[in-house]
C-alpha cells in the first residue's frame, strides 16, 4: 500500500451534505443522486473556495457507526477543504475538523472498486501492522486524477488515527 502520514493543522470541510446509507460495494446511489442533483456551476464554485489540502473536490464520510455496519446512515459531504479562516458563503454546509494526524493512502485504478478495496486492506493488512488506529473523525476521499468518465481513478484515502 502507498501510505503516508500526515500531521495537518485544523481546517474546514464546507460543501453540500446530506444522509446516506452505507454501501460497501459499488456506487452508493443516494451519493450519486445527490452529487447530480448539484448544479454544475456549484462545483465550480465550491472548488474555487478550496483553499486547503487535501485539495480538490472531496467525498467526504462522518458521522459513520462505529461498526461501519452495512445500512447504516452517515453524513456524507461533497465539498472541499478550507482553511479555519476562510469566509464561508451562505448555504454550504460545514464540518470543523481539529488538528491531527491522518493516514493517507494513495490508490490507483478502476473506480470505485480499487477505493473500496483500500478501505477492507487497510483495515486488514494496514492497521493491524502499525502504531495506529481509527480515531473519530471524517473520512475523506480526493481524487486529483479522475478518467473523464470516472472509469478510473487516483485517488488519496484520508483516514484520521492516532496512537494505538
Amino acid at each position: 500500500m502507498d501510505t503516508r502520514i500526515v500531521d495537518h493543522p485544523a481546517f474546514r470541510l464546507v460543501g453540500h451534505a446530506a444522509r446516506v446509507p452505507l454501501i460497501h460495494r459499488g456506487i452508493n446511489p443516494y451519493i450519486q443522486q445527490h452529487i447530480a442533483a448539484l448544479p454544475a456551476e456549484e462545483h465550480l464554485r465550491l472548488k474555487a473556495l478550496g483553499n486547503a489540502e487535501p485539495s480538490g473536490l472531496l467525498a467526504v464520510s462522518d458521522d459513520l457507526d462505529a461498526d461501519y455496519g452495512e445500512g447504516s446512515e452517515l453524513t456524507y459531504l461533497h465539498g472541499v477543504a478550507v482553511s479555519p479562516s476562510t469566509p464561508i458563503p451562505g448555504g454550504l454546509d460545514i464540518i470543523e475538523v481539529p488538528a491531527g494526524t491522518w493516514v493517507v493512502i494513495r490508490t490507483a485504478g478502476p473506480h470505485p472498486q480499487t477505493l473500496q478495496n483500500a478501505w477492507a486492506t487497510a483495515a486488514a493488512e494496514w492497521f493491524p501492522f502499525n502504531p495506529w488506529r481509527l480515531r473519530r473523525g471524517p473520512e475523506i476521499v480526493a481524487v486529483p486524477d479522475p478518467a473523464n468518465d470516472f472509469s478510473t481513478a487516483t485517488c488519496e484515502l484520508w483516514l484520521p488515527i492516532e496512537p494505538a
